[in-house]
């Protein structure tokens, strides 16, 4: 079922359900794109202030945006995202948390320029197994509207 415009109704709740985290994928990720001691060399990271591996925060972005594809982008009629309001890591991730995503409709507002779309706000976080707020972010993606539920051709 495609989710439109529509079905983003102020309040619900998207649980977009859970992802393990592995030393070889913080590894990989941070070797590429952000290789700082603490992300990509166990013992250097046990002498940095986190006292062992964490992911990068791009990486639990990255993590996060699988969920949320999974879950509501593949199969909606999502236009993309003029970005992110908000983004804050709040604890480390580390190799072996199973992290749970969830989205909240903060916000939907049909376009007043393009009456086949409009924004949707939604504000997001993950946990890991222990309960424990890894990330927090508040993101805008615009979604086409039902067809034939806003006068157009349907």
């Amino acid at each position: 079922m495609t989710i439109y415009f529509e079905d983003f109704v102020p309040g619900r709740v998207f649980e977009l359900g859970t992802i393990d985290v592995s030393a070889d994928e913080i590894i990989e990720f941070a070797t590429k794109y952000d290789p700082q001691p603490f992300h990509v060399d166990p013992e250097a990271a046990e002498l940095s202030p986190f006292g062992g591996l964490i992911a990068s925060g791009w990486h639990t972005c990255a993590l996060f945006m699988r969920l949320l594809f999974d879950t509501i982008l593949h199969d909606s009629s999502s236009q993309g995202s003029p970005g992110m309001d908000d983004l804050r890591w709040l604890a480390p991730v580390r190799p072996g948390d199973r992290l749970s995503g969830r989205s909240t409709v903060e916000e939907a507002n049909p376009s007043a320029t393009k009456p086949n779309r409009g924004t949707v706000i939604l504000r997001s976080e993950m946990v890991n197994q222990d309960g424990v707020v890894v990330l927090r972010m508040r993101g805008r993606g615009m979604y086409g509207r039902r067809p034939g539920g806003d006068g157009s051709a349907g």
